[in-house]
C-alpha cells in the first residue's frame, strides 16, 4: 500500500509540473534548472555623435627646396642673408662664369659666321652656283652652331643661382671662394606663409574624412596658441601595417610661428552625426573580434559588432545590433552565449 501511495503522489506531481510553463520539465525527473545570472542592461541608443579625431602631425612648408649648384664651380658672391625673405627670381649666389662666358662668345662668333655663309649660299644657289647638297651642308652647320650657342647660354645661366619661388632662405653652407660640387646644398628655401601638416588617422574614420574638415593644431613651443586650418587631402592608400591613412591639412602661418619639422598635436572635428551608441563597458574583445551580449527572452545572446567613432564613455556601433535592443553593461564576465539572465533595476 505504501508503494502504491508513493507512485500516485509522484504521478500527481509530474502532471502538475507538466502543466506549468514556468517550471522546466527537467525538474520532474530530478535535473536542476539553469541558474539565472543577475546583470545590468542598457538600451542601444541612436543619437548624434561629436566627431573628434586626435592625432600627432609634422609640419612642412608649403613649398620647400634645397638650393644647389648644377655644376662644379667656385663661388664668387653670396647675395643673401641667412633668414632673409626673398622673391622669386632674386639673385642668391654667383659662381665663376668666366670660362662659360668665353665659350658663349666663341659659339656666338661661329654662329654669326655660319649664318653669313648660309645667306651667301642661298644667293648662289638661286644662280645655280651652289648645289643643293652644299646648301644643305651649310644649313646643317648653321643649326649646329645655333645649338652650341644655346648650350653655352645654359651653362652661363647656371653660374647664377636665383630663388625659384618666394620664401625664406635658411643657413648659408658655402663661403665666397669655396668650390661647390654638383648637387651640393648651398642653402634652403621655404615658403612658410602656409604650412602643411601631415598626420595619420585610423582607418575607422575613413568614411568621414574629407577635404574642408576643420583642423586645430597646437605646439608645445607656443603654450596657449592654436593654429586653425582645414583638411586639404586624404591619401589614396591605407597603410597595411598600421591600418591608418595619411591626411594632409593646410594652416595659414602669417606670423611665421610654425617651422618645417615641428611636432604638433592635431584635432579634426566636424558637425555631430547620428549613430548607434552603447556604453564602452558593454564591449567584450576576444581574439581580434568585439562583441556584446543582447538580452532577449531572458537569455543573453552574443553578437559580434563593428565599432566606429568613440566619445568619452561611449562607442558607436556600425553593425551587429539595432536601436532599442538591451545589452549587458555589467556582468558580462559571468555569462556566456545563451545564459539565462535577469535584469536588475
Amino acid at each position: 500500500m505504501i508503494v502504491i501511495a508513493v507512485l500516485v503522489i509522484a504521478a500527481a506531481v509530474y502532471a502538475y509540473t507538466s502543466r506549468r510553463p514556468d517550471v522546466p520539465a527537467a525538474n520532474a525527473i530530478g535535473e536542476s534548472a539553469p541558474e539565472s545570472v543577475a546583470v545590468i542592461t542598457a538600451p542601444v541608443q541612436q543619437k548624434p555623435i561629436v566627431v573628434r579625431i586626435e592625432a600627432l602631425g609634422t609640419a612642412h612648408a608649403n613649398e620647400a627646396v634645397d638650393i644647389t649648384s648644377k655644376a662644379g664651380n667656385k663661388v664668387i658672391a653670396v647675395r643673401f642673408d641667412e633668414g632673409q625673405w626673398v622673391r622669386r627670381g632674386e639673385l642668391l649666389v654667383e659662381l665663376d662664369g668666366a670660362q662659360d662666358r668665353a665659350g658663349l662668345a666663341a659659339a656666338e662668333a661661329a654662329l654669326a659666321e655660319s649664318r653669313s655663309a648660309y645667306e651667301r649660299s642661298r644667293g648662289l644657289f638661286t644662280q645655280q652656283a651652289v648645289s643643293q647638297s652644299q646648301l644643305e651642308q651649310i644649313e646643317a652647320t648653321l643649326k649646329g652652331n645655333s645649338a652650341r650657342v644655346a648650350s653655352a647660354q645654359a651653362r652661363v645661366a647656371d653660374t647664377v643661382i636665383r630663388a625659384p619661388f618666394d620664401g625664406r632662405v635658411g643657413l648659408r653652407r658655402v663661403s665666397v671662394g669655396a668650390l661647390v660640387s654638383p648637387g651640393a646644398i648651398i642653402t634652403t628655401l621655404d615658403d612658410t606663409r602656409t604650412m602643411k601638416i601631415d598626420f595619420d588617422v585610423p582607418e575607422t574614420f575613413l568614411a568621414i574624412l574629407k577635404s574642408g574638415l576643420a583642423v586645430t593644431a597646437k605646439s608645445i613651443a607656443y603654450p596657449g596658441e592654436s593654429f586653425d586650418g582645414a583638411v586639404e587631402s586624404v591619401d589614396s592608400r591605407v597603410d597595411p601595417v598600421t591600418r591608418s591613412i595619411r591626411v594632409r591639412a593646410r594652416l595659414p602661418n602669417p606670423q611665421g610661428f610654425l617651422r618645417p619639422g615641428m611636432f604638433l598635436t592635431v584635432v579634426v572635428s566636424r558637425e555631430p552625426l547620428p549613430g548607434l551608441v552603447v556604453p564602452e563597458q558593454a564591449l567584450v574583445p576576444e581574439r581580434g573580434e568585439v562583441y556584446v551580449f543582447v538580452v532577449a527572452d531572458g537569455r543573453a545572446l552574443r553578437r559580434i559588432v563593428t565599432i566606429g567613432r568613440r566619445s568619452p564613455g561611449e562607442v558607436e556601433i556600425l553593425t551587429g545590433i539595432a536601436a532599442g535592443e538591451r545589452i549587458v553593461i555589467e556582468g558580462t564576465q559571468k555569462i556566456r552565449d545563451g545564459s539565462v539572465v535577469h535584469e536588475l533595476e
